[in-house]
């Protein structure tokens, strides 16, 4: 399904293993929907830093992160009903699917993608916005000082070594997301933003993988991944919107800027390909919304019965 300038990238980041991966696990070849669901649930648990493990206890971060996990930020025990993921894939330009979105409980964005003056497509609500390192790291995104991040609980992530040696990932994360936490943090007390723990992203590259017969990316899982498990832990159920593209799928990577890759929808760093694939494993949705609206379903953990 890769083209040949998509094969490269793969294998390339194949040789280079910047990660230091080493899966041990087994491997499933065609995984149900219902199978897919019930590892993540189990192997794959949202962890956020807690400040309780070093080098963060010696740095005080036990005061520092917010006192309140972010799955129980809303409440202990309870679950949004109704949440949306809404992607920057670029297909979702000329949706007008802004409204339908806005009626979800909950709605989670990426990164930096905004909402002003593309409202009827997107909608204007925001409940959570994951953001990776570069966004803290690069002053064009003028993280402590934009709009675009106030008013929101925010989630940082980047990935450490697959070891998950906190003190190296500490000295030497790819962007530093470290300094800009803290001094947010101090400057908005109140408001949730949490860094989520490299355990739980690198369970989900486990899980990725041990679904998959080839050998996928040894890089991180996309921010979309990401974010489609972390509501699916806060939500009873999650709508997905252009992470599997509609009949608008395009070449344009995010619909807020006119950079064009196929990378963007297929993978070369992440492997998405492979997350997309067992995303639709576990899709409930018709094939109609998946066509006109590039919307799949998924059950939140909540809901579903595994066993014991």
């Amino acid at each position: 399904m890769l083209s040949p300038y998509l094969q490269n990238a793969m294998r390339e980041y194949l040789n280079l293993n910047r990660y230091h991966v080493v899966y041990r696990g087994l491997r499933r070849g065609r995984p149900s929907g219902m199978e897919v669901l019930c590892e993540l649930n189990k192997q794959a648990r949202l962890r956020t830093l807690d400040g309780t493990e070093q080098p963060f206890s010696g740095l005080g971060w036990d005061r520092l992160v917010p006192p309140r996990p972010l799955e129980q930020l809303w409440g202990q025990g309870s679950k949004f009903k109704s949440c949306a993921v809404v992607t920057s894939a670029g297909a979702i330009l000329n949706s007008s699917l802004g409204r339908e979105i806005d009626s979800h409980e909950a709605v989670l964005r990426f990164n930096a993608a905004p909402t002003e003056g593309y409202e009827n497509d997107v909608g204007n609500k925001t409940t959570i916005r994951i953001i990776n390192s570069q966004i803290l790291a690069q002053p064009r995104h003028r993280f402590n000082t934009s709009s675009l991040y106030k008013g929101m609980t925010l989630v940082a992530w980047d990935p450490a070594p697959y070891s998950v040696d906190l003190p190296r990932w500490y000295r030497n994360p790819d962007y530093d997301l470290f300094n800009p936490y803290e001094e947010r943090r101090r400057l908005h007390p109140t408001q949730p933003f949490y860094i989520l723990h490299p355990k739980f992203i690198w369970q989900l590259w486990d899980v990725i993988q041990g679904n998959t017969q080839e050998n996928i990316q040894p890089n991180p899982p996309s921010s979309g991944f990401i974010g489609i498990v972390l509501m699916m832990s806060l939500c009873e159920e999650v709508h997905v919107y252009e992470y599997i593209p509609s009949l608008r799928q395009t070449d344009l990577c995010h619909y807020h800027e006119r950079y064009r890759d196929a990378a963007c929808t297929l993978g070369a760093y992440h492997p998405l390909l492979f997350e997309k694939l067992l995303v639709q494993r576990m899709n409930s949705a018709t094939q109609h919304d998946l066509k006109t609206k590039g919307k799949v379903t998924l059950p939140g953990f909540s809901t579903v019965n595994c066993g014991p």
